[in-house]
C-alpha cells in the first residue's frame, strides 16, 4: 500500500491530504542531515546485548561512558546494543518518558550516545503508546494549550469499553484535575503516571514521526516500538491490534524507508504467539523483527520439567512470511518472563511449575484483569538464572540449565539478544526489589564495574563461568554461516529429553539434552564438534551429559 493509501485507511480524506504534505516537509527537513547507508541484512555475526544505561556504574563517571568501557573490554562479541530508555522519566525505570528528545542527565548526554553508536549499532526505545503524566505534553493538555489538547487520549469512561484487553489490574481511566479545577478522564493502559497518546489527532502523528526521525539522526539503527499493540482505541473493540495500529506501523516503516532504508523496526507485543506474529505484516511492509515472547517461558518450563515435547511441537510451527523478516530471540529482560505467550500451550498446572520455581527463589508474579472479572498471571518477575534453579534451588543444575538455555538461544532461527544480567550471571536482587518497592526491580540491579571486573577474573565465580561460556558460544556461532538468522531450520524430537535442531541445509546439527540423565545417541552421519573440534564418524555413539549439548558441524 502507498503512503497515501495508509493515511486514508486511518484518517479522513481531507486530513490525509494535509498529512501527506506535512510528512513531505518533515522528511525534507531531515534528509540532508542523514547519511544514506547500504542496506545490510542481519547475519550470523549479529548478536544483541540489552542493558540499561546505568546497569554498570563506576563512582561518579557518566554511566553511558561506563557502559562503553565495559563493552570495549568484555562486549566486543556484540554487534548491537539495545540501551533501554535513557530519556528523562518519572516512573517504570524509563518507560514513562518526560521528554523524548533529551538524555537523562544522570546517564550522560547525546554525545555519549553518539560515542556508543560509533562502535556499536544501537537500538533505541520508541515509547510511543504513552507518555509521562509529568511531561510537558500532558501539562499542556491539562492547561488547555491549543496545540497539545488532543495529543492525550481523553474520553468518556462510561462508553462501552467492556471488550478492552487489559494488561494490568489498575483502572483503565484515571481522573486528573486541570488548572481550573475541572476533571479529565484520561486513558491509562499501564499506570496512573503513564497517560496514553491519541493517534486520532494528526498532530500527534507528525510529532511522533519527528521523534522517530530524530532518533535516527542521533545514531539509532533500530527502533523498538514499545507496547505498540495498544496504540489505537475504539469503542466496542478490544483496543489491541486494531487495523489502524497495523497501518500506523506500516506508515512508520514507509517513512523511514524513504529517508533511511537501512533502519529496522522491531515490535514489542507481549501477547499470545499468533497475535504477536501478526506484526510481521505480509513480510515486507511492517516490522522487520518481532520479539519471540514464547521462547523464554516455554524453554524454562521444558528445562525444569525435563521434557522437550511441547517445546519441539511449538518450534516446528515457527514460520515467517518472507525471507526479509525474522524473530528477535531472547530469554530474559528488564520486565521478567511474560507468560501470556504460552496461553494455549501450557496448562494452568504446567504454568504453576514456573511460578513455584520463581517463588522458591524469591521471585514475584504480576497479574492482569480477565474478562470474568478475575485476574490471571501475565508476568513472572525473576532473574532467568534464579528461575532455572527451580523449586529445589539446585545451584549446580541451575548453572548447567542456564548455559544450555543460551546454547539453544544462540542456535535458534532468528537474531539472539542477551540481557546483561544473564550475560553476567546475576541472580535475584531481592534487596533492590524491596528498596525500590516494585517487583520488576528484582532483575534491574546496578553493578559496580570494579567489583564486576574482579568477579570476571575469578575462574570459580558464577559470573565468570556464565560469561565465558556465553562469550565462547557467540564466537563459535559468528563463524558459522548456517546460523544466519534467516537460514533454514528443522526440528526433531529425538526422545522426551533430547531435541535436535538443524540449521541451514543441515550443515549444523545441534543436540540438546533437557534432562538430568545422560543420553546416548547413534549418529547417522559424521561431523565435528564446533566447540571442542573433536571429530565424529557415522555410526559413532554420542553421549550427551545431563543438561548438556553438542553443536555438530557437517562440513567437507
Amino acid at each position: 500500500m502507498t503512503r497515501a493509501g495508509l493515511l486514508r485507511s486511518i484518517y479522513d480524506e481531507s486530513i490525509s491530504i494535509e498529512l501527506e504534505r506535512r510528512i513531505d516537509e518533515l522528511i525534507a527537513s531531515y534528509r540532508n542531515q542523514l547519511e544514506l547507508q547500504d542496506v545490510r541484512s542481519l547475519d550470523q555475526k549479529d548478536v544483541f546485548l540489552i542493558s540499561y544505561g546505568d546497569s554498570i556504574t563506576s563512582g561518579e563517571a557518566r554511566p553511558l561512558n561506563v557502559l562503553k568501557a565495559f563493552l570495549d573490554v568484555y562486549g566486543k562479541v556484540f554487534s548491537h546494543v539495545h540501551i533501554l530508555p535513557f530519556y528523562p522519566y518519572s516512573s517504570d525505570d524509563g518507560f514513562s518518558v518526560i521528554d523524548y528528545k533529551e538524555v537523562n542527565s544522570s546517564l550522560g548526554d547525546w554525545s555519549d550516545i553518539k560515542s556508543l553508536a560509533n562502535s556499536y549499532s544501537l537500538m533505541f526505545d520508541a515509547v510511543i503508546n504513552h507518555v509521562s503524566a509529568k511531561s510537558n505534553w500532558f501539562k499542556e493538555h491539562l492547561s488547555g494549550d491549543r496545540e497539545a489538547r488532543n495529543l492525550i487520549f481523553a474520553d468518556d469512561p462510561n462508553k462501552d469499553w467492556s471488550l478492552v484487553v487489559r494488561p494490568r489490574t489498575s483502572p483503565l481511566f484515571h481522573r486528573y484535575i486541570d488548572k481550573n479545577g475541572d476533571g479529565h478522564f484520561i486513558w491509562t493502559t499501564f499506570s496512573e503516571d503513564q497517560v496514553d497518546l491519541d493517534y486520532r489527532d494528526p498532530d500527534l502523528l507528525i510529532a511522533i514521526l519527528d521523534v522517530l526521525l530524530f532518533y535516527i539522526l542521533q545514531g539509532a539503527s533500530m527502533l523498538r516500538l514499545d507496547a505498540i499493540g495498544f496504540m489505537w482505541k475504539e469503542e466496542g473493540t478490544s483496543c489491541i491490534h486494531l487495523p489502524q495500529t497495523h497501518a500506523l506501523i506500516q506508515l512508520f516503516r514507509f517513512v523511514l524507508t524513504e529517508i533511511k532504508p537501512d533502519v529496522k523496526l522491531i515490535t514489542e507485543t507481549n501477547v499470545p504467539h499468533i497475535e504477536n506474529i501478526s506484526y510481521f505484516g505480509d513480510g515486507f511492509n511492517e516490522a522487520h523483527l518481532v520479539y519471540n515472547f514464547t521462547l523464554p517461558p516455554l524453554l524454562a518450563y521444558s528445562l525444569l520439567s525435563q521434557s522437550v515435547r511441547k517445546f519441539a511441537h511449538w518450534a516446528k510451527s515457527l514460520a515467517v512470511p518472507s525471507n526479509e523478516v525474522c524473530f528477535f530471540n531472547f530469554l530474559a529482560s528488564h520486565d521478567g518472563v511474560g507468560v501470556r505467550p504460552v496461553q494455549g500451550i501450557l496448562s494452568r498446572h504446567e504454568l504453576q511449575l514456573l511460578i513455584d520455581a520463581a517463588d522458591a527463589n524469591g521471585g514475584r508474579v504480576n497479574y492482569k484483569s480477565n474478562a470474568e472479572g478475575g485476574k490471571d498471571p501475565y508476568e513472572i518477575n525473576c532473574n532467568y538464572f534464579s528461575l532455572l534453579k527451580g523449586s529445589g534451588c539446585e545451584h549446580r543444575e541451575g548453572l548447567k540449565r542456564m548455559i544450555l538455555a543460551h546454547a539453544v538461544l544462540l542456535a535458534f532461527p532468528g537474531v539472539p539478544a542477551i540481557y546483561i544480567h544473564s550475560l553476567l550471571g546475576s541472580e535475584n536482587d531481592l534487596e533492590g526489589m524491596k528498596k525500590a518497592g516494585y517487583n520488576r526491580a528484582i532483575n534491574r540491579a546496578k553493578i559496580d564495574l570494579q567489583s564486576l571486573a574482579s568477579d570476571l577474573e575469578d575462574p570459580f565465580s558464577n559470573r565468570k563461568i556464565i560469561y565465558s561460556r556465553i562469550r565462547d558460544l557467540i564466537e563459535v556461532k559468528q563463524g558459522i554461516a548456517a546460523f544466519d538468522p534467516y537460514a533454514n531450520f528443522q526440528i526433531q524430537l529425538v526422545n522426551e529429553q533430547v531435541l535436535l535442531l538443524q540449521r541451514g541445509n543441515r550443515e549444523v546439527s545441534c543436540f540438546f539434552n533437557f534432562g538430568v540423565e545422560n543420553q546416548t545417541l547413534k549418529l547417522d552421519r559424521g561431523g565435528m564438534d564446533l566447540i571442542s573440534k573433536f571429530p565424529y564418524e557415522k555410526d559413532d555413539e554420542l553421549e550427551i551429559l545431563g543438561y548438556d549439548f553438542l553443536w555438530l558441524g557437517h562440513f567437507s
